[in-house]
């Protein structure tokens, strides 16, 4: 991968086949609906200044207007696409030069991927895009559906374009399948996301062939089309977490319980219904029943940096996404204002390792209240930070934020630095190792109320109760869910339930069973 980024050298050369569409000037780019005036030239290549132009090359043959619209996103306002799919290639105008440069910076460094194939991303030496409303109309529409939500409203059908397309929507239920999730998408998250583009009435959530589906219902079907349309192939997460949406056959979503899997926005008082699927047989029976091409795609759209969908404005230079972490950051925290009397580097990696896969523990030797935490990578880092900053540990508010060290290093071979630094690389107690695992969609802030799994049949609630109440605190609530594999159990604080995770996680409870917590959602 090095060797290609150093043979493309990123947007700093002009290609080959950037496109020779004068119209009056040669600065700008025009598709005017002449094939003969869409020949590609090919030219030696030479250095071309900035522009807020780009030239986009090697494209896959099936990519949408919306991957390469996401390509932009994150780095500033996406003003106008030219989509040349026959030659698998495109132009991308941002809405400022600036924009341009740090996007072409971007890539320089991280390879952009279209469905894991590399493209290459170029200046080109036309300072305008210049499109025929009458041609490219798809495209047209989805840039401004996508402009819509990026300029923090939803998209409007005050164009012809748009009309047309969106007039299509058959359904006002959406079939989505999330790629490559390597992070957690929760119901919540999706309600975030779709809202934007209407009324969300019914949410379902579930796991069919090892991938998180979700059915999620609008109230009218222009609006499904909408989000289809701004949504379809781009990344909740950075470079995981790929959207692949598609109209259901469904009609209409029938829910029966509000919980963490379903929700009927419409109903508030529906059961929790701990432990039923969210699936009824009649619905599931008509759900394997849609043969749409969207249960059909296997290949993974794994496009680095693409745009935050909660709130598509992006401060691509911090390199920040709303519901990501920075791609860019080291992976490495700084975590201060530790009760250092107290700390350890297993409590510490038990606590953060519900957020991500902890690699290495340093206590400072000369600040034994800070320590640093390398997580496995900078959306890890950023996880547990937005969700551990600010929390109460051994009596303590601590503060986590982004270290400037790339690393925690090990101490010296034969040095003895009083077990500060642990070194977690090969620990069995990852959470996050497993591809797909569901520990990815179970993860919430620290709260009361603990998840309890692995838990041996002869165990009893009085057991657990005293369990916990020796972790130091008091046990308010318990209930068994899942026959008795699975408990809940509220705390009466958040930092005793924090004290009580780092104790009891992995606790050996007998007959080959540790005993898993996690921080829940629910409350009894």
């Amino acid at each position: 991968m090095e060797s290609i980024v150093s043979d493309v050298a990123v947007g700093m050369k002009r290609g080959s086949d950037d496109l020779s569409l004068y119209s009056t000037s040669p600065n700008s780019v025009t598709a005017n609906g002449n094939d003969s005036s869409k020949k590609l030239r090919v030219e030696d290549r030479m250095e071309s200044p900035p522009s807020r132009v780009l030239h986009i090359r090697k494209l896959p043959s099936e990519v949408s207007e919306t991957e390469v619209i996401a390509l932009g996103l994150p780095f500033g306002k996406v003003t106008n696409i030219l989509m040349l799919k026959g030659k698998n290639q495109a132009f991308l105008e941002l809405g400022t030069e600036e924009a341009a440069v740090t996007m072409v910076n971007y890539y320089t460094a991280v390879m952009p991927q279209v469905r894991n194939v590399p493209v290459f991303i170029q200046f080109s030496n036309h300072k305008e895009l210049k499109t025929d409303s009458t041609l490219n109309q798809r495209a047209q529409a989805v840039l401004q559906a996508v402009s819509a939500v990026q300029d923090g409203g939803s998209p409007n059908s005050d164009n012809s374009t748009l009309d047309s397309v969106l007039a299509h929507a058959p359904s006002p239920v959406l079939r989505i399948i999330i790629d490559n999730m390597f992070y957690p998408v929760t119901l919540d998250v999706l309600q975030q996301i779709f809202s934007k583009f209407g009324t969300v009435m019914k949410i379902i959530t579930f796991t069919k062939n090892n991938q998180f589906q979700a059915l999620l219902q609008f109230s009218e079907p222009v609006n499904a089309q909408q989000a289809r349309l701004s949504l379809d192939g781009q990344n909740i997460y950075n470079s995981c977490c790929t959207l692949r949406i598609d109209f259901s056959k469904l009609v209409n979503l029938n829910v029966k319980y509000n919980n963490d899997k379903s929700r009927d926005y419409t109903r508030p008082e529906l059961p929790a219904g701990d432990g039923q699927p969210a699936l009824d047989p009649a619905m599931a029976a008509a759900y394997n029943k849609d043969s749409s091409l969207l249960g059909k795609t296997s290949p993974s759209i794994l496009s680095p940096f693409l745009g935050s969908l909660a709130a598509a404005a992006a401060a691509a230079a911090a390199g920040r996404m709303v519901l990501s972490g920075n791609s860019g950051c080291s992976g490495v925290l700084l975590v201060s204002n530790l009760n250092e009397e107290m700390v350890t580097p297993q409590s510490l990696f038990t606590l953060f390792g519900v957020y991500g896969d902890a690699q290495r523990v340093k206590i400072l030797y000369n600040k034994k209240d800070s320590a640093l935490i390398q997580m496995s990578d900078g959306n890890q880092a950023q996880l547990a930070m937005s969700h551990l900053n600010g929390q109460k540990m051994h009596g303590k508010i601590i503060r986590v934020t982004l270290s400037k060290h790339q690393a925690v290093q090990l101490p010296r071979e034969g040095l003895d630095d009083q077990g500060l630094t642990k070194d977690f690389t090969n620990s069995p107690l990852h959470r996050f190792k497993k591809p797909g695992s569901k520990n990815f969609q179970n993860i919430f802030p620290p709260s009361a109320t603990l998840h309890l799994s692995n838990v041996p049949e002869d165990v009893t609630e009085e057991d657990l109760r005293l369990l916990f109440s020796n972790a130091g605190g008091i046990v308010k609530a318990f209930k068994f869910f899942q026959g008795h594999k699975m408990a809940l159990l509220q705390m009466s604080t958040v930092e005793e339930a924090i004290q009580a995770l780092m104790d009891l996680h992995n606790y050996d409870m007998g007959s080959n069973h540790h005993l898993k917590v996690s921080f829940s959602k629910s409350t009894i």
